[in-house]
């Protein structure tokens, strides 16, 4: 007789993660911790459980994501990671990053005052000048070559112009944020692929991409259409990207100078 799906379905045991590197937990009483020298994983909701045993050779993790707070991660398993370079990232589910731990090499002193010093002379208003024009030069990119929206390109590109103009955070900050209000509001009634065989089950607002501003935080957070929810996730796992490499980079003495 065929088991019925109330009855408890043990966690399906895997031994390796994808061959990029990245496993990703959700769920609740995700477990992290260490057996017997091996990274043992488990996470899912509720009877629909993943197990891993992760050995020390041949494992390829590159990244631990876990998405969501209910759960553990013991000292051990810390403890592991770092000892196989591996990072771990913690993500809130409406997407802010709430932690990032990775390896680092040895302090660089000079590495670490400049980027104190950056915020102060100069040099980070210059690299954050040149990161948002090299995000708005991608924004028009995709108006003009994939959507055909020329005049929003051409709004982007007055943006990209003023930035050289910006002489604060602050006013880079408003180019870019008025740039995005401009570049999503192309977006909101493109329509999102599904199986026709689903659609029964798909509400209306999801069948498009929809509006960034979500009516449950008034921002981008909360996201209340799948596809702006996983910008939200890969936002939050770029700003973990980031926060790992300029913390690798502190130790690597490559930052002395105002480079």
């Amino acid at each position: 007789m065929a088991a019925k799906k109330t009855v408890y379905q043990s966690a399906q045991s895997l031994n390796s993660v994808p061959r990029h590197g990245v496993l990703t937990l959700v769920g609740y009483g995700i477990q992290v911790r260490v057996d017997r020298g091996h990274l043992v994983v488990e996470d899912g909701i509720g009877a629909k459980r993943y197990h891993y045993r992760l050995p020390r050779v041949g494992h390829r993790l590159k990244r631990l994501v876990v998405v969501g707070s209910d759960g553990s991660v013991s000292l051990a398993a810390l403890r592991w990671l770092r000892d196989q370079d591996a990072g771990l990232i913690f993500l809130e589910r409406n997407g802010k990053t709430l932690c990032v731990t990775g390896p680092v090499g040895s302090s660089d002193a000079k590495s670490r005052r400049a980027q104190a010093l950056a915020i102060s002379n100069g040099v980070g208003i210059e690299i954050c000048r040149k990161l948002i024009d090299a995000k708005l030069q991608g924004q028009e990119r995709v108006l003009r070559q994939s959507l055909n929206r020329n005049p929003t390109a051409d709004t982007i590109k007055h943006f990209r112009n003023d930035l050289a103009a910006a002489v604060s955070f602050d006013a880079i900050r408003n180019l870019e944020g008025n740039a995005a209000a401009s570049y999503f509001r192309e977006w909101r009634n493109l329509p999102v692929a599904w199986l026709k065989a689903d659609l029964q089950n798909i509400p209306q607002h999801w069948r498009t991409v929809g509006s960034r501003r979500s009516p449950l935080s008034g921002g981008p957070r909360l996201a209340v259409t799948p596809v702006h929810a996983i910008l939200n996730y890969c936002f939050a796992l770029l700003e973990a990207e980031t926060r790992l490499a300029l913390s690798a980079l502190a130790g690597c003495g490559k930052m002395d100078s105002a480079t």
